[in-house]
């Protein structure tokens, strides 16, 4: 309780959800004024936002954040992690970029949900010159091995 209060203090009147200036009184950034628009971000590397969840990644995101490289992280199928909206997502923001760059995405885990995506919406992936980056590495450290990716900018 006294973390709160100190933290109410400290920023009266406003608070951050995923960046975005929200009123206090709302936990959720839909209830929020909308972002306003403005040209996109171009990045060399995005990781994409909470494990992959759908929580806040929608195809704006990926309207906004253009990266030459998405990492997606997350192998917890029970909490929707990768989720297949965010993957599909991608697909809907790049189609809206007006330009073909080529675009990798880097699963961390090999999960169905990722592979079944991979599969079943190549031909698009293909038409909007996005490459899924497949592990081909491994890495053993004491008693674990996982697979690995090396990106070289």
């Amino acid at each position: 309780e006294d973390e709160l209060s100190r933290s109410s203090h400290s920023n009266p009147g406003k608070s951050l959800v995923n960046g975005i200036k929200t009123n206090p009184a709302s936990n959720s950034p839909k209830s929020s004024l909308p972002v306003p628009m403005g040209p996109p971000v171009y990045v060399d590397l995005a990781y994409i936002p909470n494990h992959c969840s759908g929580k806040n990644t929608d195809p704006e995101f990926f309207k906004r954040v253009r990266a030459s490289y998405y990492v997606v992280s997350g192998n917890d199928a029970a909490n929707g992690e990768p989720s297949r909206a965010v993957l599909d997502a991608l697909l809907e923001g790049k189609s809206h970029w007006g330009e073909n760059l080529q675009v990798t995405l880097i699963p961390t885990h090999d999960t169905e949900v990722t592979r079944e995506w991979y599969q079943q919406t190549h031909e698009k992936q293909q038409e909007l010159n996005i490459m899924v980056l497949a592990s081909s590495s491994t890495v053993v450290m004491q008693d674990e091995s996982f697979p690995a990716c090396k990106i070289e900018f």
